[in-house]
């Protein structure tokens, strides 16, 4: 099959692609309007894309390529690929969580313990001659409880990594069976998360429903003033509400490596044309930021490309046995 991909990717990759008989060219370089008109022409003609964030597929980019057969994201996030509708035209849909959940699971715990020992504001200080030792007193993981809102292949790689901490963790998922988490993790309501959590860490994916989960009510459902995690997506989160719950002491910390402003299309963060709500985050003390990077390690670039790369040679394989396209 004739297989493109559209960002830069570890070569492994495209190696094993290769390796398995098909033909990869690679155009890190092309954007929606050219990658439109070069699944609408006739030749040449791809079977199959490797994609990120940068383009969007959606039901309009689709319609121009039916020819496609497989669709693959390095990465976990399908938000950027209208898979419904792909899945309507036969279209299979694969990402790569498994590449890089251990990398947002230490990640999300070197947020927590950034957030409990003001680690990045201590760093400011003593950089500007500032030796403020009582200031920055912190606090211990060892106690506390913490409620992880989503227990896939993040939620449960984060859990993992708190084992060792002696806390107690509540796990939340609407969407799995009773026994979905290991015996050092509670499966809880959200209610019952929301009553004994001292901090929350959230691994949901973005959707409809997952949209601005993270509000004004919702934070003000907790019993005690939490601690607020989220290395998922940036829109979850209600930038504004945030910021208030932040000013109002309800929210004692967030560690964002997500924002809701971002472009995930390009690098770069123009903090002066932002909403005053994003501005307070940048200046508050109380928050830690990072650039989208929790699930970039150098291990987890080339664990997405080779997860994601026998995935797609297997259900391309899969479709030559049965005679399709």
């Amino acid at each position: 099959m004739n297989i493109l991909v559209t960002d830069h990717t570890h070569p492994i990759l495209p190696q094993l692609l290769r390796e398995a008989g098909h033909h990869v060219d690679i155009n890190p370089a092309v954007d929606y309007d050219s990658l439109l008109g070069l699944m609408s022409a006739q030749t040449p003609r791809y079977d199959a894309l490797v994609v990120r964030s940068k383009v969007v597929i959606d039901r309009n980019f689709l319609d121009h390529a039916r020819h496609l057969r497989c669709i693959g994201r390095l990465g976990a996030g399908m938000e950027t690929v209208d898979t419904a509708y792909a899945a309507q035209l036969g279209i299979i849909c694969l990402n790569s969580p498994e590449g890089n959940q251990v990398a947002v699971g230490e990640h999300a715990a070197g947020l927590l313990l950034a957030l409990f020992n003001h680690i990045a504001r201590a760093d400011a200080e003593v950089r500007r001659g500032l030796w403020q030792r009582e200031a920055n007193r912190g606090l211990e993981v060892k106690g506390k409880t913490i409620g992880i809102i989503g227990f896939g292949h993040m939620g449960s790689a984060f859990a993992q990594r708190l084992q060792g901490f002696e806390c107690t963790l509540l796990a939340y998922d609407k969407y799995k069976p009773a026994g979905y988490a290991p015996e050092y993790v509670q499966e809880v309501s959200l209610a019952e998360l929301q009553q004994r959590a001292d901090v929350v860490s959230l691994h949901v994916p973005l959707t409809d429903e997952t949209h601005y989960m993270v509000d004004s009510d919702f934070l003000h459902a907790f019993a005690k003033e939490i601690y607020l995690l989220n290395t998922s997506r940036g829109a979850v989160v209600k930038t504004a509400d945030l910021a208030a719950a932040l000013e109002e002491g309800k929210v004692l910390g967030a560690a964002l490596d997500v924002m809701e402003y971002e472009d995930m299309t390009a690098d770069g963060l123009d903090t002066t044309t932002l909403p005053a709500d994003f501005q307070y985050l940048l200046a508050s003390p109380r928050t830690v930021l990072t650039p989208h990077v929790a699930g970039w390690t150098v291990e987890s670039k080339e664990k997405l490309a080779r997860v994601l790369a026998e995935k797609m040679i297997r259900v391309m394989s899969d479709r030559r046995t049965a005679g399709g396209n």
